[in-house]
């Protein structure tokens, strides 16, 4: 038997002779308490192996002298200073300890833990000491159970400003580049490449003739997906060798890169402004100081050609589609189950087709992908909720499944509690970094004793009042009260797209529509729809059929009140 971090032990480059000298190799056991879990992070994948393992030797040595065992090794490539990166390796060594499988959490460096400044790491360190467990810092010499938690507050604090710095400086660079023309780096428009160290774009002789093809029968006037059926009809891949969708073809004709040209676009950011680590698709050229766009090489068509392949997709577009629709931010759905129904053909998803849910794959690839499949939206949308009843209806109080409808429908159904929730976390965040801010003060700067102790209490006072709203905000709903036909009924007549939308992604993976068998089939549409819960037991059909005519009594009433 072998460790599980093995395979990623063997990937930072240590030999199976190194691993027994460090106590890597054999499978930990013990209390928790002679137990540890290790943490190590890189920014950047061209950082330095040779530290990484150096990182792991200085930790093993650390816990040997300390007399513990590592039970794994946690090792991620992500940035620590950006609230939108989600660090799982990083939360499974956190959670191995609050699951009480060991006692220690070894880090190298407190920049290693977080960038994101004593409002993350405190909460942390409250999380350990209410289970007895602790972090260390090996080159630090810190250790949160022996009365360091201030120097990891400093320490934190100032790797979130060297964070800041860190951001400033990049993006004082890439501006630069920018303005001098050079490719910043990324995946080159189809046609197109660029040579190492040359920052500037140019032909790519395997792609050039099929991209100048599709930018003279967009300038023809055809659609994106006629030039997509074409190019899959003579059996032309994408450079990932896929089969090509009228989606792909317009993103091509949007880059201004496809143009030769520095794009100019927006970046995304969420609900607080702070930027994240996604940009918009698309965007304007970026323009020199006499309002002309700057270049960056050679581009499949000019900025003239590209300007009136737009205009001519725009011409087009449909509000609300993804057809030449370049709006910002996130559209609300049409549809309850684009996405979620799927072609039984080449099980894609399905979407909207006007009154009918019609095959993507046959929409925009064209019949040489998927002869595909339709059928009436209304049928489909009533035949799922009643599916969707009947299925939550024999599900216990414990199901996976109500726990699911607690976290994805309520969070929709409530969002100014999710967003109250981000509101207190961001002000528990700000109240620690003033609370040492005042110790500074006090134990640095010289203040006023009776002063600094006024407001020390003050301040506490007011984290623990957000810490305890933290708390209340988190906890699940009780949903026993929806355990009945009529109030699940009620429930789902009542949503409009969105909600009806959450409320089957808590329940539902994907539902599969079978061909009809002929033309005119009378097969009722509940039989045609197989669904793939996320709890797998079949459902009774006197269940369903109750369902059902519930549904369609509700509906019959609320017809009637309003005639």
């Amino acid at each position: 038997m072998e460790r599980d971090d093995l395979p990623t032990l063997r990937a930072l480059g240590f030999e199976d002779e190194e691993l027994r000298a460090l106590g890597l190799w054999d499978v930990p056991t013990g209390e928790p308490f002679d137990l540890a879990e290790a943490y190590i992070r890189r920014s950047k994948r061209s950082d330095d192996l040779a530290s990484l393992r150096a990182h792991v030797r200085d930790i093993c040595r650390t816990a040997l002298s300390e007399g513990k065992r590592i039970r794994h090794v946690w090792f991620e490539q992500k940035s620590a200073s950006k609230a939108y990166v989600k660090r799982e390796e990083f939360d499974n060594a956190v959670s191995a300890v609050k699951a009480g499988l060991s006692k220690t959490l070894y880090i190298w460096k407190t920049d290693r833990l977080s960038r994101r400044g004593m409002g993350h790491v405190g909460l942390l360190l409250d999380e350990f000491d209410k289970r007895g467990a602790r972090i260390v810092s090996v080159t630090e010499g810190l250790d949160s159970s022996k009365g360091s938690r201030m120097v990891f507050a400093i320490l934190s604090e100032r790797a979130r400003d060297e964070a800041k710095d860190i951001a400033l400086r990049t993006k004082n660079g890439v501006d630069a580049h920018k303005a001098e023309g050079k490719w910043l780096g990324g995946v080159t428009p189809f046609g197109l490449e660029c040579p190492k160290e040359t920052g500037k774009l140019r032909h790519k002789a395997s792609e050039y003739p099929t991209a100048r093809a599709i930018a003279v029968a967009l300038l023809d006037g055809k659609t994106p997906a006629e030039i997509a059926n074409d190019l899959n009809t003579r059996n032309v891949p994408t450079r990932k060798g896929k089969r090509w969708r009228a989606q792909t073809i317009i993103h091509l004709a949007h880059s201004p890169s496809w143009a030769g040209l520095i794009p100019n676009r927006e970046r995304a950011t969420d609900e607080f402004g702070q930027p994240l680590g996604k940009w918009h698709r698309g965007g304007e050229p970026l323009l020199n100081a006499k309002g002309h766009p700057i270049k960056c090489g050679k581009g499949v068509v000019s900025y003239a050609e590209w300007v009136r392949i737009n205009a001519l997709i725009s011409g087009r577009s449909k509000p609300g589609s993804a057809i030449g629709d370049k709006t910002r931010g996130i559209r609300k759905a049409a549809t309850i189950m684009t996405g979620t129904l799927r072609c039984p053909h080449c099980k894609g998803p399905m979407g909207n087709g006007g009154r009918n849910y019609r095959c993507q794959a046959r929409i925009n690839q064209g019949p040489s992908v998927c002869k595909g499949v339709a059928s009436d939206r209304k049928r489909i949308d009533d035949a799922m909720g009643a599916l969707w009843i009947g299925h939550v209806l024999r599900l216990s109080p414990e199901s996976p499944t109500i726990h699911n409808i607690a976290r994805r429908f309520l969070n929709y159904q409530d969002p100014e509690k999710e967003a109250r929730k981000r509101a207190v976390s961001a002000a528990l965040d700000s109240a620690v970094s003033r609370e040492l801010r005042l110790n500074k003060e006090f134990f640095v700067g010289g203040m006023d004793e009776t002063q600094y102790d006024a407001l020390r209490n003050d301040l506490g006072a007011q984290i623990e009042s957000l810490k305890t709203e933290l708390a209340e905000l988190g906890k699940d709903a009780d949903l026993t009260p929806l355990m009945s036909t009529e109030a699940l009924a009620a429930l789902w007549e009542s949503e409009g797209m969105e909600g009806k939308r959450a409320l089957l992604s808590a329940a539902l993976k994907s539902v599969t529509l079978l061909p009809a068998k002929c033309k005119g089939d009378r097969t009722p549409i509940t039989e045609r729809l197989v669904p793939e819960w996320r709890d797998t037991d079949g459902m009774p059909d006197d269940v369903r059929e109750g369902a059902q005519k519930t549904i369609e009594r509700r509906r019959a009433r609320k017809l009637a009140g309003a005639a």
